[in-house]
């Protein structure tokens, strides 16, 4: 599927996921506006979707509260662009495929066959977000 987004550039034919530990049904809406998993748990100003199946599992694992992780397939309903937290300058060109947006993303169905990151894999990334929070470094949501 990666393929066919770098030769077509056609985003509309692409599946999406978003990873979360929020439980939720097929139709539901998941909006802007709830607090943010990252920095300072502000009002999220964004939403985040990706093509990857790899970056909504870190989703479904980073994501706060003591529930499973989930990954939904989503729509976007609005208009969504590069995740800046990720593609300006961690992963320049979005490899990654994470976007945002601030419209809502309709849920059209569920992964439930993914196979998270190994204990130690999660560990190391969990140790780098609390290393960038205690930095200061945080989410852009401008």
């Amino acid at each position: 599927m990666d393929k066919a987004i770098e030769t077509t550039n056609d985003l509309n034919s692409v599946k999406f996921y978003h990873g979360t530990k929020a439980n939720l049904n097929q139709g539901d809406l998941i909006e802007a506006g709830f607090n943010s998993n990252f920095g300072k748990r502000n009002k999220a100003k964004y939403v985040y979707l990706t093509a990857t199946l790899d970056a909504a599992i870190w989703g479904a694992e980073l994501s706060l509260g003591d529930g499973v992780g989930k990954i939904y397939i989503v729509e976007p309903t609005g208009h969504f662009e590069d995740d800046p937290n990720l593609t300006d300058k961690k992963f320049p060109g979005n490899p990654t495929k994470s976007y945002r947006t601030k419209s809502p993303l309709k849920i059209i169905g569920e992964v439930t066959d993914w196979h998270g990151h190994t204990p130690e894999l999660l560990q190391a990334m969990k140790d780098n977000i609390e290393r960038a929070k205690n930095l200061g470094i945080e989410a852009i949501e401008d």
